[in-house]
């Protein structure tokens, strides 16, 4: 038949390379692909087979476990961690470091706004003291004047007018005839006895004394009865 095929002029399959490849290769084409296939009840040759059959695809690895994350699962639920629990005791200690501070430098400056006041205070009556220490002769002057019978008219309402504002200062005299003697106020310059009295008593008064508050500016000058 291959010679008649010859002789008719119709060409040999063989004779014909390109059209064999073709069909050779639409036959590959429509042959299926073969998969392996997977094995029962053997879990490493079923992982195996799917392997094989994504090879291009993306690999997938077993999930690590870092062993800080293990600590933590193992820590027990509630309990701080040392290095936090170490700060909040540093920071109570501070804490408490400052208060004590803030409660020494308060009660400094309670007790130094004390002194001060209590400086001011002193250094007001001294000043004002040495004012009426420097008024003292007049006084003097205007109590002879008095017992005299001279302190009339206008002087007398310009010695009113200075008993008052002495006054208003805190001068206060002292010293009158009949007062128990005390040595800590009276400066004895005359003694006597008498059946009169009971004890030392101041019979004449010489000159007044005067104090400032509780500051003796002056000792009066008396003279003093003692009992026989």
């Amino acid at each position: 038949m291959a010679a008649e095929a010859r002789a008719g002029g119709v060409p040999d399959p063989a004779d014909r390379p390109g059209e064999k490849a073709d069909g050779a290769e639409s036959t590959r084409d429509s042959a299926p692909e073969e998969r392996p296939e997977k094995v029962h009840g053997d879990p490493l040759a079923a992982d195996a087979a799917e392997s094989a059959t994504t090879t291009n695809g993306p690999k997938h690895s077993a999930p690590k476990h870092s062993a800080p994350a293990e600590a933590e699962e193992g820590a027990p639920v509630g309990e701080p961690a040392k290095p936090f629990a170490a700060e909040v005791a540093s920071l109570r200690t501070a804490l408490e470091e400052r208060t004590r501070d803030l409660q020494r430098v308060t009660a400094e400056y309670a007790n130094y706004r004390k002194r001060v006041d209590r400086d001011r205070s002193v250094a007001a009556e001294q000043t004002t003291g040495s004012v009426l220490i420097a008024l003292l002769p007049v006084l003097d002057d205007i109590d002879r004047a008095r017992e005299h019978g001279d302190l009339v008219g206008p002087f007398a309402s310009v010695a009113e007018a200075l008993g008052a504002t002495v006054g208003k200062l805190g001068l206060v005299a002292f010293g009158e005839k009949g007062d128990a003697f005390d040595p800590t106020r009276h400066e004895a310059v005359a003694h006597l006895t008498s059946a009169d009295v009971t004890e030392p008593t101041c019979v004449e008064v010489m000159r007044r004394g005067y104090t400032l508050g509780e500051r003796l500016l002056r000792p009066a000058l008396v003279a003093v009865a003692d009992p026989e």
